[in-house]
């Protein structure tokens, strides 16, 4: 019996045409003084046209694709498996990247726009080359409680959006009368804790007050990229059900080389930043019997559709923090859809209706 084919091995010997590509700034206000801005992505060949969108825009914009639009050597006749190897080599860095992780950013916007281009020309969509149904996603809204951090981002949500659940980034500066005040909704499912970051964590003595409260007060809820000092493991002792990491995670290498073992994993397509590395890791986590959710960086256009499709595919009952971009603006719309979210692919490429 022949063996069965791999995802990236269905997808990687698709036929690809790359002709051309072309950038478009996207912006959203999201609160009085804080503009997310993206570049769409658009790779085009035979007709056909494929997008995606690039999430490392990041304060100025002088090193973004749409400001300063590198000569890429892109074109040619190619499988998208060869294409992805040559992009590999190609410097999509005219502007130096201000971290590592931004090139796997861009990296993934590039093969993401090339899958769908490909898939439009195959005239196929991406769950029936995968010969996978994608299912309702259901998805949880990820943020910070402000500074000072306080009620009133819950309260606003919950106003018009009752059934809607929470992975929220804890600080040190969470009071204990503040995260009373939370745990009382039973609406979060995470608690991240920023702890992989190099973010400044406060004096040590409030950092591990607060992970003593929160650990009490969400006793359901992930653990998500706890700090790796000795008084919180200490902490996380009894909580091994329910550890689980986000920033580490860029391969299936990495599985193995966080600091607490995971028993789940919040998996960022664009943070992967490859097609074929981001299947390996779903398929590790699936062998390991992992929980796995998708997560993303603030997609504005199609980008945020297209990790949406990969979570009803892969992981669509996990705790997603895949959200509708509508609610990530400081007061979400009360007219936003609720979880889950209908399959809605589309009928082809890779792509949300």
């Amino acid at each position: 019996m022949a063996a069965r084919l791999t995802p990236w091995e269905r997808l990687g010997a698709l036929p690809l045409t790359v002709e051309g590509y072309d950038f478009e700034r996207r912006a959203a206000r999201l609160t009085s003084d804080v503009t997310r801005v993206t570049t769409l992505v658009r790779l085009h060949g035979a007709g056909a046209e494929g997008l995606s969108e690039d999430v490392s825009p990041f304060q100025e914009e002088d090193d973004t694709l749409h400001v300063t639009r590198p000569e890429l050597t892109l074109a040619g006749e190619w499988t998208l498996g060869s294409f992805v190897a040559h992009l590999a080599g190609v410097d999509q860095w005219p502007v130096p990247a201000r971290w590592d992780v931004m090139m796997r950013w861009r990296n993934w916007a590039f093969e993401a726009a090339a899958l769908d281009l490909a898939l439009e020309q195959a005239g196929r969509a991406l769950h029936e080359v995968l010969g996978r149904e994608p299912a309702p996603l259901r998805f949880v809204n990820s943020l910070g409680l402000g500074d000072p951090p306080g009620f009133a981002p819950i309260r606003r949500r919950l106003e018009h959006h009752p059934g809607l659940r929470f992975k929220l980034d804890a600080v040190s500066a969470w009071t204990g009368e503040l995260i009373e005040e939370v745990a009382a909704t039973g609406a979060v499912e995470i608690v991240d804790f920023k702890g992989h970051y190099g973010l400044e964590t406060g004096e040590p003595p409030a950092l591990l007050a607060m992970y003593e409260r929160v650990i009490g007060a969400f006793p359901d809820a992930l653990l998500e990229d706890a700090h790796d000092v000795p008084e919180v493991a200490e902490l996380l002792a009894g909580e091994a059900h329910r550890i689980s990491y986000d920033a580490p995670i860029h391969t299936r290498a990495d599985i193995d080389a966080t600091p607490l073992r995971p028993v789940a994993l919040n998996i960022k397509p664009c943070r992967v930043g490859s097609l074929p590395e981001l299947f390996a890791v779903y398929a590790e986590c699936e062998a390991r019997g992992l929980v796995m959710y998708g997560g993303g960086m603030g997609e504005l256009d199609v980008g945020r559709g297209q990790i949406q499709l990969l979570a009803s595919l892969f992981h669509p009952d996990g705790p997603n923090d895949t959200a509708p971009s509508g609610y990530n603006a400081e007061a979400p719309a009360p007219d936003l859809p609720s979880s889950p979210l209908p399959p809605a692919p589309a009928p082809t490429g890779f792509r949300r209706l």
